[in-house]
């Protein structure tokens, strides 16, 4: 399974607004993470959209977590940001051309594995996520040790 750029940046973005705990502006976290800000835009709104982040405009304005980290759950975060998570064509009935779909015996195990790996991230919140030793060391405004 791999998720998209769009989720990478999404997490990223959840993850450093967890991690300081106040708000923060866009140009900061593409200065410290060295993305395009452009694609961080997008990101921030579709997550201000979705109601996991709290953007405000203007002089003191930016943006902060909408809710506490520990009541926000990995596998929200990535089904807000992948709605077509289909692991292979025959997931979406409408772009299934495959002609053995009908007696695949491929289908089911894949969708075992899929809802696995979201039974994983529904029961991570995202205060347990950047509570690990990989963020600790970290000091945010400036660039992470391991880039």
């Amino acid at each position: 399974m791999q998720l998209t750029q769009y989720t990478d940046y999404s997490l990223r973005v959840m993850a450093y607004l967890a991690q300081l705990g106040s708000q923060t502006t866009i140009s900061e976290i593409t200065d410290y993470f060295g993305v395009s800000r452009n694609h961080l835009v997008k990101v921030v709104h579709n997550l201000a959209r979705h109601g996991l982040i709290r953007s405000t405009r203007g002089k003191g304005g930016g943006i902060q977590l909408a809710r506490p980290a520990d009541q926000i759950f990995l596998g929200e975060i990535v089904r807000i940001t992948e709605p077509n998570f289909d692991l292979v064509e025959c997931f979406d009935p409408k772009g299934d051309c495959c002609i053995v779909s009908k007696q695949c015996g491929l289908k089911n195990p894949l969708i075992d594995a899929h809802r696995a790996f979201m039974a994983v991230l529904d029961r991570s919140t995202l205060a347990e996520a950047v509570h690990t030793t990989a963020w600790k060391p970290m000091t945010l405004h400036t660039k992470p040790l391991l880039a």
